[in-house]
């Protein structure tokens, strides 16, 4: 007879695991409250300039000009044609702006000609990040209902508390290390949310299980079982995941960086909120077996549905 597999101690380092939590959330909030997010040119608006070269330049070349002209942020990308450049300028926009571009790009020894210069304005305004703000809140409240309605109260504050640690977590690093924040970060800590709850609702539909189905074990026991038959599961979706992300932030272009480098973020601290955030949680608050007991119809049958 094979030896019965035997669980990993997850919550046995539960208690570092919460200082750590705690540590990043601190250090997370502190900056976002001192230094903010470096809000991209979605969220400010700046200036448009679009030039045509006779020959298609490298995006990487042309903006390492700029940069050295005193641009320090822009975005660069292809208009249509791999001749035709749009580049984005945070600055306001003047009469002279367009020339200065053109004159910047001129010393690289290409031929370039200004198409056209004009200011954009912001495509995300002060108004939209409050009702998105305000947006995320709303989801956040429907997330607990609906965990509270397929499992229990307890399991719906441990799914919520882990995607606000992840949200927050992955903010802190756009802050701390002042990296553009614009529509495609925002996409991505969306998207976060998403595979982080996914990932939350499997292991908690295990853990539900095992209190069900174990007759011994106390409640880290039952949550280390299930963690660790979860184990192999999340690790081999996450893994995939994060292969694909690592290629789109070195070959992706600057376009889709950011929301690379976030989901890159976002996912592992994600995959670690599964376990050390929602799970925890579900001991702190004392889950029991009772908690999770099936309930009884009028006829004295068990209700063993989900």
């Amino acid at each position: 007879m094979s030896e019965a597999k035997k669980d990993i101690d997850f919550m046995g380092v539960r208690k570092i695991a919460s200082i750590t939590s705690i540590v990043l959330i601190v250090i997370s909030i502190v900056s976002l409250a001192i230094r903010g997010l470096q809000f991209g040119l979605d969220f400010t608006g700046g200036t448009l300039v679009e030039v045509e070269y006779q020959v298609a330049p490298k995006l990487s070349e042309v903006r390492d000009q700029l940069t050295v002209a005193g641009y320090d942020k822009l975005v660069v990308q292809n208009f249509g044609a791999e001749t035709a450049v749009l580049i984005r300028l945070s600055q306001g926009f003047n009469d002279k702006v367009g020339q200065e571009v053109l004159t910047a790009l001129q010393a690289g020894g290409q031929h370039v000609a200004l198409k056209r210069a004009e200011f954009v304005g912001a495509q995300v305004g002060e108004e939209l990040r409050e009702q998105g703000g305000l947006g995320m809140l709303f989801a956040l409240f429907v997330v607990m209902i609906y965990v509270a309605m397929r499992f229990q109260f307890k399991f719906s504050v441990g799914a919520v508390a882990a995607l606000i640690h992840d949200v927050i977590i992955t903010l802190g690093f756009f802050s701390v290390f002042q990296w553009d924040f614009d529509l495609t970060v925002l996409a991505a800590i969306l998207a976060v949310i998403g595979y982080s709850l996914n990932d939350t609702i499997v292991v908690y539909d295990r853990i539900r299980e095992n209190f069900r189905k174990m007759r011994k074990g106390s409640a880290s026991e039952i949550i280390n079982s299930s963690l660790t038959s979860t184990l192999s599961r999340t690790l081999a979706t996450s893994f995939t995941t994060m292969l694909v992300l690592v290629a789109l932030y070195f070959v992706g272009g600057d376009m889709i960086n950011g929301f690379a480098k976030a989901l890159l973020i976002g996912i592992g601290v994600g995959t670690y909120s599964s376990i050390y955030i929602a799970s925890n949680l579900l001991i702190a608050m004392g889950v029991t077996k009772e908690d999770l007991m099936p309930p009884v119809r009028e006829n004295g049958e068990v209700d063993d549905r989900p």
